[in-house]
């Protein structure tokens, strides 16, 4: 990499860390820390949900699905676009109106509210373990943009980099930081792949003649892919808009209901067909010139199949001019660190206000709540990035990660919200057996029908122990009025 785009990646690189010191000396107290003082607006908002959940794991993981299927990868997102205007249209309205008549900071205090402390801290426990296996996968998503493109640079190396970058901005300046980085964040990578990936992608690889005669005519068509994959995205995704705790502390940080279900909609939007077909764009351009043996001089000749994941760094590699590469390094960079700070910043408020609020007080100052909680944000990100040391494939970790919270904390979600039946201890169960299930079919790899996901059978298990426990032990402590 030339020093010039060394030196415009250092550049972008201090501006974010500016950001999270200039927010240092602005968050005043909790509320700013964790919930940005409950007064920001839909299109900030939106961005940032956006930056969130198609960020650098996604934007890694959708161009692995371009290299390996082509257009139809695209679907993906599409789960995203209906999980987020289902919980607009669905769940805000009721979780706004909450968060702002009992001051929520997180997620599963909606579950003390509706069910019990004992559930709230299990929810708690559920989440925070998620969002820390899904900062992993960010930093790790970030470890092989910059090991496929800085020359020399080791996976490892890369990691301990993208972590300390991304763990220290969002320790100091918290949710404000995390909100106003993402827009920056991901308007620098729309604006990257717009004018710069994909133009120059496309003119390398010689357009679109040279796209049909090197690869099959599946991977320009929608329907190169089974009705089981669509069906495993669609359970695993959809469902987190209604469980993600990083959704929830936007919800809570927006000014107004409806200013949270414009955000909504303008993340959805963006989603699905926006950044889906750009990601799978660029990774089937990756599959191209791997077949044209483009990546050959740097050590990934055609005759042997590579990491998928790896494409998209690559070709960005081979196309990219001085200057340009910098710029673009920034842009993905941008998408990876915008992600990896909303979960870091999400597992904390689980761990300080869902977890260690249980067991011992919270420091009666202000200022020694700030510290605390930027202390407990710093020792998350840094377990994250251990975590991330010893695994290797970025769409895996995240779609498990997801599929842990999903099959503990969705029907007890559902059933908080948009139903009157149900007890503290149907909530309870349900968690522990739908949680339970998924984690033992994935970790004994047990073969499942029709190729079907775990997190399927665990949503199944978790809404019968519901149901049958609603109806042997009844009794709500609080329903919305």
């Amino acid at each position: 990499m030339h020093i010039i785009d060394i030196l415009i990646f250092i550049v972008y690189m201090l501006v974010v860390l500016g950001i999270g010191i200039y927010f240092l000396r602005k968050n005043k107290n909790a509320d700013d820390y964790y919930v940005g003082g409950r007064s920001m607006s839909s299109p900030v908002i939106g961005l940032s949900v956006v930056a969130t959940d198609v960020g650098g794991g996604f934007s890694i993981g959708l161009g692995g699905l371009g290299f390996l299927m082509g257009l139809s990868g695209s679907w993906m997102l599409f789960t995203g676009l209906i999980g987020a205007w289902l919980s607009a249209v669905f769940l805000i309205p009721k979780a706004s109106k909450l968060s702002k008549r009992l001051k929520l900071y997180t997620f599963p205090q909606l579950f003390e509210f509706f069910y019990s402390p004992r559930v709230a801290l299990l929810a708690g426990i559920i989440s925070a373990i998620g969002y820390i296996g899904f900062t992993s996968s960010q930093l790790l998503a970030g470890a092989k943009l910059a090991s496929a493109t800085f020359e020399g640079l080791n996976m490892n190396t890369a990691l301990i980099f993208m972590g300390v970058i991304a763990v220290t901005y969002t320790a100091m300046g918290g949710l404000k930081a995390v909100i106003y980085t993402d827009v920056v964040q991901w308007i620098i990578l729309l604006a990257g792949l717009i004018l710069i990936g994909i133009p120059l992608g496309y003119q390398t690889i010689g357009g679109m003649e040279a796209i049909r005669a090197t690869l099959p005519a599946e991977f320009l068509k929608l329907n190169n892919i089974g009705w089981s994959t669509i069906l495993n995205w669609a359970v695993t995704i959809i469902p987190i808009w209604f469980v993600g705790m990083t959704l929830y502390q936007r919800i809570y940080a927006s000014r107004s209901p409806k200013e949270a279900q414009k955000a909504w909609y303008i993340a959805g939007a963006f989603e699905w067909p926006v950044m889906a077909f750009m990601g799978v764009i660029l990774g089937l351009f990756a599959r191209v010139a791997f077949e044209q043996d483009l990546f050959a001089s740097m050590g990934f000749p055609s005759g042997e199949m590579i990491d998928a994941e790896m494409g998209l760094p690559l070709l960005l590699r081979a196309i990219l001019p001085v200057g340009l590469m910098g710029l673009m390094m920034a842009a993905y960079f941008s998408a990876v660190m915008s992600t990896a700070d909303s979960c870091i910043m999400a597992a904390s408020g689980n761990i300080e206000s869902d977890i260690l609020k249980k067991i011992k007080p919270l420091p009666k100052s202000k200022r020694g709540r700030l510290i605390q909680s930027q202390l407990i944000t710093l020792a998350i990100g840094l377990l994250g990035l251990l975590i991330a040391l010893r695994m290797e494939n970025v769409l895996e970790l995240m779609l498990h990660s997801y599929a842990f919270m999903v099959s503990g904390l969705f029907v007890p979600v559902l059933g908080a919200f948009f139903t009157k039946r149900g007890s503290a201890t149907a909530a309870f169960w349900s968690m522990i057996s739908g949680g339970a299930t998924t984690l033992t079919l994935t970790l004994l790899s047990v073969k499942l029908p029709f190729g079907l996901d775990p997190n399927i059978f665990g949503i199944t298990v978790a809404a019968l122990c519901y149901l049958i426990l609603s109806i042997l032990f009844p009794g709500r402590k609080n329903v919305i009025d």
